[in-house]
Parts: C-alpha cells; sequence; structure tokens
C-alpha cells in the first residue's frame, strides 16, 4: 500500500529522532570500521606512497633496481649543469607557450558553444571534444607523417600547388611540439569550462550592458572576472599536463635535439648505457617539486576573492542572437574539428593503403600492411593485454574510487581525509614518474611477490594513475544524495547491503559508467608508465606503436592507428548513448 505525503514526512522524522542509530549504520562497527579503513589505507599506499618513497630511495642509491650499491648523493649533483638548466626552462617555456593560446581558443570555443545560436551546438560540442579521447600516440604519428619536412604529405600538397621546392612545415622543432600538445590542450580546457559558462547568470552581465559598457568589455570584465576559478583551475591543469608530456617531446622534440624533463627521464633510462637510474630518479623530483609550487601559486591567486555567481534566484542562460556571424562561428568550431581529427586520420587512413609512406603514387596501392598486422603474434597478444588491462583496470579503479568517495563523503570517520590525500597523491605524479617510482617498488618487493616484469605491474600502475580521476567523479555522485536516502532505508528494515545495492549504487551508477569510460580511454591512452614497465609478454597497443615507429614501419602504424581511432568512436558512442539512457531512466 502506497504511502501518504504526511506518513512519508512521518518516516522522515522518526528516522532523524532515531539519528545515532542510523549514524552507528553508516559507521558501522568499530572493529569492522578499523580493519576496513586499514585495509583500504594499505591499498592506497601501495599504490601512491609507496612508489614515492621508492622515488626517494631510488634517488639516493647508486646502483639499478635490485643491485646492491651504497647511498650517495650523486644523482642531485648530475642534476646542477647548464644543459639541465636548459632542459627544465624548455619543460616550462613549452608548457606556458602552449597553455595561453589554448586557454584562449578553449574559452573562444566554449563561449560560442554555451552562450550563441551556433547551428548544430550539440554535434559540434561531441566533435570538439573527440580528440581529448584519441591516444596522442597516434596523432603524434599522424603528424610525424603529415608535417615531415621532406615527404610529409602537407608539404606535397604544398609543392604541388605551388611548383616550390620548399617545405613551410616542419613539426620536429618547437612548434611542432606546442602545436601537437595544444590539440589535447584545447578540449581538455574546453571540458572545465565549458559549464561555468552555462551556469552564469546573464542579469550579470546584462547590469553591465544597461551601464553602458560594451560587450567587450562586458566580457573582459564582468564574465571573465568570474569566471577566475574555473579559468585558472583550468589553466593551471593544462600547465600540470604540459610539463608531464610525454608523447610530444619525444615524437617532435627529441629528432630536433629539444629536450624536456620527461624526455630526459626516459633518455637516461632507455637511451644511455649505462641506464642512469640515480639520475632519472632524482630529477623526477624536480617534477614534483614544480607540481606542488604551481598549486601553492593557485591557493594564492584565489585567497580570500569571492565569485559567486549561482544564487537562489531563478534565471536561464543567455543565447546571444548572431544573425549571419553565427555560420561564420560554426566554420571555426568544424574547423578546429577538421585539422585535429580530420587531418590525422585522413593520413592515417591514406597510409596503410600506400607500399612506402612518402610515396603516393596509384602502382604503390596496396593492402600488405593490412595482412602484415593480421597476421603478427605481437599485435595480437598486445590487443588482448590492452583489452584486458582496459576492462579490468577501469572496474578496479572505478570500484576503488567508488569505496575512497564514499568514506571521504558519506562518513565521518576519523582516518578519512588521509585516504582522500593518499587517493589524490598520483595526481601530482606524472606517468613517467610514477612509472619510476614502480620501477624500483617492484624490484625491491620480495620474491615471493612476482609482480616486476609482468602485465600486473602495468595494471597497478594504471589503477594508481586512474584512482585520483575515479575518486573525483564518485565524489561529485555521493555528494549529491541526501543522507535521508540512507536514513529512510534503514528505518524500513532493510540491511547495509541491501541499502547500498538498491539506493546507493542505483542512483551512482550512471557517475560509475561515465567514470569507467573515461578511466578505459585512459588506460588505452597511457604511454609514458606503459614504456617503464612492460616486458616481452605484457606489450599494450601504445608500446608495440612505438617499437613499430622506431622501426621505421610507419605503414603498419597506421594501420593500428586506425583500428585504436574505430575503438575510440565506438567507446565514445556508447559514453554519449547508452549513459544518457540510463540517466533520463532514474
Amino acid at each position: 500500500m502506497a504511502l501518504s505525503a504526511d506518513d512519508r514526512i512521518a518516516d522522515i522524522v522518526t528516522a532523524r529522532s532515531r539519528l545515532p542509530h542510523a549514524r552507528r549504520f553508516l559507521n558501522g562497527a568499530p572493529a569492522s570500521r578499523v580493519v576496513g579503513l586499514m585495509l583500504l589505507a594499505l591499498v592506497l599506499a601501495f599504490l601512491s606512497v609507496y612508489p614515492l618513497s621508492m622515488l626517494l630511495y631510488g634517488s639516493l642509491h647508486s646502483t639499478p633496481p635490485g643491485v646492491a650499491g651504497v647511498f650517495t648523493l650523486d644523482g642531485y649533483r648530475d642534476i646542477v649543469s647548464q644543459q639541465n638548466l636548459l632542459t627544465l626552462l624548455n619543460t616550462v617555456g613549452i608548457a606556458l607557450a602552449k597553455t595561453i593560446p589554448s586557454l584562449i581558443l578553449a574559452v573562444l570555443l566554449a563561449w560560442i558553444l554555451a552562450r550563441t545560436d551556433t547551428p548544430f551546438r550539440g554535434t559540434l560540442e561531441v566533435l570538439v571534444t573527440l580528440p581529448f579521447f584519441i591516444p596522442p600516440i597516434l596523432t603524434a604519428m599522424a603528424w610525424g607523417m603529415l608535417g615531415n619536412p621532406q615527404v610529409g604529405l602537407l608539404n606535397q600538397l604544398y609543392q604541388w600547388i605551388t611548383g616550390s621546392t620548399a617545405s613551410p612545415i616542419n613539426v620536429y622543432s618547437y612548434g611542432g611540439v606546442v602545436w601537437h600538445m595544444m590539440q589535447y590542450s584545447v578540449p581538455f580546457l574546453f571540458l572545465l569550462i565549458v559549464d561555468a559558462f552555462r551556469a552564469m547568470d546573464p542579469s550579470l552581465e546584462e547590469a553591465a550592458r544597461m551601464c553602458g559598457a560594451s560587450r567587450l568589455r562586458t566580457f573582459y570584465t564582468v564574465t571573465l572576472q568570474l569566471m577566475l576559478p574555473a579559468l585558472t583551475g583550468a589553466a593551471i591543469l593544462s600547465f600540470i599536463r604540459g610539463i608531464e608530456n610525454f608523447e610530444s617531446p619525444l615524437f617532435f622534440g627529441s629528432p630536433a635535439g629539444i629536450h624536456v624533463i620527461t624526455t630526459d627521464i626516459y633518455d637516461s633510462i632507455n637511451q644511455r648505457s649505462p641506464p642512469q637510474y640515480q639520475y632519472a630518479t632524482a630529477i623526477s623530483f624536480v617534477i614534483m617539486a614544480l607540481m606542488f609550487l604551481i598549486i601553492l601559486m593557485q591557493w594564492r591567486i584565489l585567497r580570500g576573492r569571492s565569485f559567486q555567481t549561482v544564487t537562489g534566484k531563478g534565471y536561464s542562460p543567455a543565447v546571444m542572437k548572431l544573425g549571419r556571424w553565427r555560420w561564420a562561428t560554426f566554420a571555426f568550431c568544424a574547423l578546429f574539428f577538421a585539422v585535429t581529427v580530420v587531418l590525422p586520420v585522413s593520413q592515417l587512413l591514406i597510409g596503410s593503403f600506400f607500399k612506402f609512406f612518402g610515396f603516393y603514387e596509384w602502382e604503390m596501392l596496396t593492402l600488405e600492411h593490412y595482412q602484415a598486422v593480421a597476421g603478427s603474434s605481437e599485435f595480437w597478444r598486445a590487443f588482448g593485454n590492452t583489452m584486458l588491462l582496459g576492462f579490468v583496470g577501469a572496474t578496479l579503479t572505478m570500484l576503488l574510487g567508488g569505496i575512497v568517495a564514499y568514506v571521504s563523503v558519506r562518513t565521518k570517520w576519523r582516518g578519512r581525509r588521509l585516504i582522500d590525500a593518499m587517493a589524490w597523491l598520483p595526481w601530482m605524479m606524472p606517468g613517467i614518474v610514477l612509472g619510476v617510482g614502480f620501477l624500483w617498488g617492484f624490484a625491491l618487493l620480495p620474491h615471493a611477490i612476482p609482480i616486476y616484469g609482468t602485465i600486473w605491474a602495468l595494471l597497478l600502475a594504471y589503477i594508481s594513475l586512474g584512482t585520483p580521476l575515479s575518486v573525483r567523479v564518485m565524489s561529485s555522485a555521493y555528494g549529491q544524495l541526501s543522507y535521508d536516502l540512507e536514513e529512510c532505508s534503514r528505518v524500513h528494515g532493510a540491511g547495509w547491503l541491501q541499502t547500498m545495492w538498491r539506493i546507493m549504487i542505483a542512483l551512482v551508477w550512471p557517475s560509475f559508467a561515465v567514470g569507467w569510460v573515461l578511466i578505459f580511454f585512459g588506460i588505452m591512452r597511457e604511454l609514458s608508465a606503459s614504456v617503464l614497465l612492460y616486458s616481452v609478454g605484457s606489450e599494450v597497443l601504445s608500446v608495440v606503436l612505438l617499437k613499430l615507429w622506431a622501426n621505421g614501419s610507419a605503414e603498419q602504424v597506421s594501420v593500428i592507428g586506425l583500428i585504436m581511432m574505430a575503438m575510440v568512436i565506438v567507446f565514445r558512442w556508447v559514453q554519449l548513448r547508452v549513459i544518457k539512457r540510463w540517466i533520463g531512466a532514474l
């Protein structure tokens, strides 16, 4: 029999009168709580604190992992040199050079798609964000073929059209590094700030216009000022991603003699004989120090300032009528998609059908590269490893993130802040830095724990890298749920497991699914940690692509790149269609 509104109100009042009992229900028995928190803390400590402590150990140890040695400061002494100062300046300069134009472009795209009547805004938003989900190694290799100064397709087209012998495009330069990094930075920044444009109360801008301010002055003095938290937070995160970027400097910087910290770490371990592990781990701490200083700078900028734009007053976001200019903004968004997605994918498609990269003649057409990939045991092994690590890694990461978020958001347990801090620690560690830490950590584990050199080393690294994102996604989902839901469930006789399954998990399931897809994309595109932790038999697709490219097999790279692009499109479709259907059904 359905309860009346008065009965439901009475149940809630009764539930609140039993609040101590409900709180005990949420907190659990003291013994089980302590054991559970200890196990959770141990897992998080192994995924974050342990590799960090191993970085410190390795930076002071004179020999490679697993070899007896002495403790010295030689690694830190090696950092202090003119070459390393130039490497540090390159790292900061390139990150800054890509962040500023990326932020300007992302703000423009967000304004167009959130605040104007540009046609097909929904479709354009999906297309503009698509580059973020494409593995950077794919577009890096595609642009390596498009912008090669000798045989690049764009240079060949320019020479064919103009009759010139000049090659105006050279991706193996500072410009090439910055350009490739921007292709991921722009959609990343767009995703972070577009909702801030939608949530802003238009009456604030209308008030400025009524006081005589022009549209341009209103945009600079009101809109951008009120969005300062979103803009600075997004810009600093983008700057951090620029410092930890690996693919762009590796593909376009290293051939031109341009070195940054991440490629210096990679070269120290993989390109020098003997490998300089102590130097690599010591310089890894330089990156973490930079990250910490950048976050302190953000706190200082925003400290004590108020940016409230959403109040209890109802409003609807204003949409600016652009008239005939709306087709110009449509063309601008379409051009961004064409340059960042259509061009690289077209190059992969063309390169896969010609016998030799750079020789585009009709008699060179062939399918032998598809046959070579289909018959490659290394490819199929890497494909299986990637799928296994993607599905298992994304599932375990979201489960761990869900548990951490529940403890942090839904309970008042002592120790929950420490749990949350350990879960966020990997956010400060770039993939290659975490890879170095785990490289030492796995090598020093007892022989009874055979993780070093196995596929499980990659799995643990992926879980560690994805945990901060999963915690953020699930914390937002739990934070939207009232405590009354759990209290009323308990009052009506439901047990803790039944409440979790039928109430909590059912309501946060869409967020779990969204996070799962994002983590899967992250695992599929991860290269920096993978290239340090893989061994023969545990290769993933990104590592196989890197090996083929280094061996000059650009044609097979194109074939595998198209397969990975198809996977990206399929999973992106799942994220946009299936998950939205689940959300609409709730």
